[in-house]
């Protein structure tokens, strides 16, 4: 079943501007109900009516889980994406009516752990906030080490130091301050897990580091939400369906999919999770996968593909939907 089958009629009841790049909103419920409570580390998926496109975008839930008056999410403005963040920041206005998915979680904390060592980069702090205030009420332990581009563009750091002076490290990139990673996962006590949500980069760096030096892969944990980039138009055959659809320039495969009328489940929308994953039954050209969930032999047999994330290009594809 797809997340976005399960949805809830909000208003955009609050717009703040946290600076230059990031702006939140918080939903409430348009019949004044109350919203299903979440754990730290879930997202929902957004419906944004952008003119004749359909755009659906995964967000992580930064609110307190158990509030379940309102859902607030943050959105960093990226001005050489498809145009998601664009419109949320540009034609998204308190009061307006959305949809948005029940919330779902693919990033949440290990009660097992005894301690949560938790790494953030740019809007990737965003889970955090509300995975703290979960820790916050079981007096859970936490450390979190949150590198920001500026000072200017560290959203929440106030908020997050002076709540938690001494669990909460700041490092800003232009004053050349940076994670010491390999000393901080040396010196941890036994039971600690790893979380990590930021840039793809970072993300591959404290897997790899953390690898290195003997983590156990089950305590290290990471979300990173890949936004589909634009292409080459391509053709696709829909077997099951009968349907022979174009994929545009500025849409997933996934999207198009959609647009056809055709049911394709998917949680995350952003190559994690492997619920829209898919059998190819014949292709004649190159896959360009992005997703982080397909293994390097999958890739290699041309047999699967990850329709939210991943194009092709060449003249033939035909899928199992």
């Amino acid at each position: 079943m797809s997340a976005g089958t399960e949805k809830i009629d909000v208003i955009v009841s609050d717009i703040v501007k946290v600076n230059d790049l990031v702006t939140r909103f918080e939903f409430r419920r348009s019949d004044g109900g109350l919203l299903p409570t979440f754990s730290g580390g879930a997202h929902t998926v957004v419906e944004m009516k952008d003119g004749d496109i359909t755009r659906l975008n995964p967000y992580s839930l930064m609110s307190d889980p158990m509030d379940q008056t309102a859902y607030t999410i943050s959105v960093r403005r990226d001005d050489a994406g498809r145009g998601g963040s664009l419109f949320m920041h540009q034609q998204v206005k308190k009061g307006d009516r959305m949809v948005i998915s029940y919330p779902v979680n693919l990033f949440s904390l290990d009660l097992r752990a005894r301690k949560h060592l938790m790494l953030a980069g740019g809007i990737g702090i965003t889970p955090f906030l509300a995975q703290i205030k979960q820790l916050s009420r079981s007096n859970g332990h936490f450390e979190l080490h949150y590198a920001c581009r500026t000072a200017a563009l560290g959203s929440y750091v106030d908020e997050l130091t002076s709540g938690h002076p001494n669990a909460v490290h700041i490092y800003y990139d232009d004053r050349q301050q940076v994670i010491d990673l390999e000393r901080l996962l040396d010196g941890q006590p036994l039971g600690t897990h790893v979380y990590v949500c930021g840039p793809k980069g970072m993300i591959e760096w404290v897997r790899k580091t953390a690898a290195d030096m003997g983590w156990p892969r089950e305590a290290v944990h990471y979300e990173e939400f890949l936004a589909p980039q634009s292409g080459k138009p391509f053709e696709v055959y829909l077997k099951r369906s009968g349907k022979r659809i174009k994929v545009g320039e500025h849409e997933s495969l996934l999207e198009a999919i959609e647009r056809a009328g055709v049911d394709a489940p998917y949680l995350c929308r952003g190559g994690a999770c492997g619920q829209c994953e898919t059998d190819v039954l014949e292709h004649d050209g190159e896959f360009v996968h992005r997703d982080h969930w397909l293994e390097d032999a999958d890739r290699a047999s041309g047999c699967k593909i990850m329709p939210c994330v991943s194009r092709f290009e060449g003249r033939t594809l035909v899928l199992d939907r």
